[in-house]
């Protein structure tokens, strides 16, 4: 049970004047690490088939788990909270929409030790046979750092993740700028995603599209659900201190389509290198992006996959 928990409510609000709420996390993290938890960890807020929420205003800190987890929700706003955890921390992720609808995120500070966004739908065969999507969330004004992403979708996204903005987005001190992941028996889809006015700085990977991400929670899974990737539009990005630019990789029964790169410059790679760029498995285009982006992002013909993103 999380520490603050809900089940089937209507307008609620946690607020306060940034006072804190502390999770303790730390006696958790180490029965966890030792391999002697019976159960999975709570999360520090976690409300479920809930509408009109509100959270501001607060300190949320040493979460157990997840941070902040609305799950079959809709009507929710996230704004002005701070969200804070060791950088060790395990699945510490600040604020993750979970098949949930008309989710705001704005005004927030997050560093923890696992994704500062993560938006969810579900795992696997148990996320397909419930079927609810995310979507129309918008992610804004959202600044932080975290060993693994800033802003991500999936890795389970089994129900559909679908109308996602993420803009003005800071990060530092991070895994990966931006993770976009799923993995074979999710199913699901995870179209029309759009992220845009990111400025990251001493950043390990850039950008990352990845469907071999994540593990399983048990062996049903169908392993031909493969994910549907469509329509992800990445713009106006600019890193500095980024060891490695991005890798896009699609699966070879799925291709990911209509990936549009636009007004991209990822800089700071410094040494013997790889190439700044891996694809595979993907079509789409690339406007102005530096270092130069794949050659599946190159050819002329795609350049409709950034035609509606202008």
């Amino acid at each position: 049970m999380s520490f603050i928990h809900g089940d089937g409510l209507r307008d609620v609000v946690i607020t306060g004047e940034n006072g804190t709420i502390d999770g303790q996390g730390g006696i958790w993290w180490n029965m966890w690490r030792q391999g002697n938890l019976q159960f999975t960890r709570p999360n520090l807020v976690e409300f479920m088939n809930s509408r009109g929420i509100i959270i501001s205003n607060v300190i949320f800190k040493n979460s157990p788990f997840w941070n902040i987890h609305p799950v079959y929700c809709s009507n929710v706003v996230i704004r002005y909270v701070t969200i804070l955890a060791p950088t060790d921390s395990p699945n510490t992720d600040g604020i993750d929409p979970d098949s949930s609808s008309n989710v705001c995120i704005e005004d927030s500070f997050i560093s923890t030790g696992d994704d500062l966004v993560a938006v969810k739908s579900g795992w696997d065969e148990y996320g397909i046979a419930y079927g609810r999507p995310s979507s129309h969330i918008t992610i804004r004004r959202v600044t932080g750092s975290s060993p693994f992403a800033g802003i991500a979708v999936g890795s389970e996204t089994s129900g559909g993740v679908e109308h996602v903005l993420a803009e003005n987005i800071v990060i530092y001190n991070s895994g990966i700028g931006v993770n976009i992941k799923t993995n074979i028996g999710r199913g699901g889809f995870i179209k029309n995603i759009t992220v845009s006015q990111v400025f990251m700085e001493n950043v390990r990977t850039g950008i990352k599209i990845t469907g071999d991400t994540g593990d399983h929670p048990d062996n049903q899974f169908n392993p031909n659900a493969l994910p549907y990737v469509k329509g992800v539009t990445l713009k106006n990005i600019w890193g500095v201190k980024v060891q490695k630019a991005g890798s896009i990789q699609g699966l070879k029964n799925a291709p990911f389509t209509n990936i549009c790169l636009s007004k991209i410059n990822l800089h700071g790679m410094n040494g013997p290198r790889s190439p700044p760029w891996k694809c595979s498995d993907v079509s789409g285009a690339a406007i102005e992006v530096s270092p130069s982006p794949c050659a599946q992002l190159s050819s002329p013909q795609q350049s409709g996959s950034c035609a509606n993103h202008f």
